[in-house]
């Protein structure tokens, strides 16, 4: 009961996240680093004056839709660019709303702007985890893993996660947590101990208690994750010490299968 009341929390918050970033017609620019849901509505600096401003404004979908892997689907590129004035004033707001994930706002506006040729600002990137950031004042200091492909940790951190680990990280401070680590070629034990900020942790890591693990992505090697979270999950936040209460597990998206490049789609896992 408690995981579905959480569940449609955030489902609650990616909607008012959306409501917001389509009414936002304030002049006022917002740095990435500080935008939030709840300061939404001081985006769109690029609106002109009141008298023109819409009535209404469009949420995109990205992969599939205006992407196909990195390439422009049909002419979106240039559907996106009639939504400008010629001064490069935005005439109609939009957004791009998409359950991928696994890269910060700020970042993904980057690459949005240069593969569609507009100027994309990361307050107009809804991402699948971009809800977590309403739990912020619940996990500030806490310690967390975050788990996925690309960079979650550094998404959770730039969302004011002070005590957050990947589980990359997190796995490697456990010997004979992965049962299978002996057969896959790559190593991952680099990534603590080149991280600066936890090397001085690392004789307390496997003693501290997890509160939350957070699904910011599809896993790059779910057979891993899969059984370290269970171990998380099953031990109250020891793996290996004890058994507990079920620590936080919250999910930016749950699905199979999305589009790519082959026509008969990919499933994660």
């Amino acid at each position: 009961h408690t995981q579905s009341s959480e569940r449609e929390e955030i489902m609650r918050l990616s909607i008012l996240a959306v409501a917001k970033a389509l009414q936002s017609q304030n002049k006022k620019k917002l740095s990435p680093l500080l935008f939030s849901f709840s300061t939404a509505s001081r985006s769109f600096s690029q609106l002109s004056s009141q008298s023109q401003r819409p009535s209404f404004g469009i949420a995109f979908d990205i992969d599939g839709v205006v992407l196909l892997g990195n390439t422009p689907i049909g002419g979106s590129n240039k559907a996106l660019k009639r939504l400008y004035q010629h001064s490069g004033d935005l005439r109609i707001p939009y957004i791009f709303l998409t359950n991928g994930g696994g890269f910060r706002e700020s970042k993904r506006a980057t690459e949005l702007s240069k593969l569609l040729g507009v100027n994309i600002l990361p307050c107009q990137v809804v991402q699948g985890h971009s809800p977590f950031k309403q739990l912020f004042n619940r996990f500030e200091n806490e310690f967390i893993v975050a788990v996925g492909k690309g960079e979650p940790a550094a998404v959770m951190a730039e969302y004011g996660f002070k005590n957050v680990l990947s589980i990359d990280e997190y796995a490697s401070y456990f010997d004979g947590i992965d049962p299978l680590a002996q057969y896959k070629k790559w190593n991952i034990k680099h990534a603590a101990s080149e991280n600066s900020t936890f090397k001085e942790m690392a004789p307390t890591i496997c003693s501290q208690r997890v509160q939350a693990a957070f699904i910011v992505s599809d896993s790059v090697d779910w057979s891993r994750d899969i059984q370290v979270l269970c171990d998380i999950l099953r031990t109250g936040g020891l793996p290996g010490r004890e058994t507990g209460h079920q620590p936080h597990l919250y999910f930016a998206n749950d699905d199979l299968e999305y589009q790519v490049l082959l026509k008969l789609g990919y499933f994660p896992f």
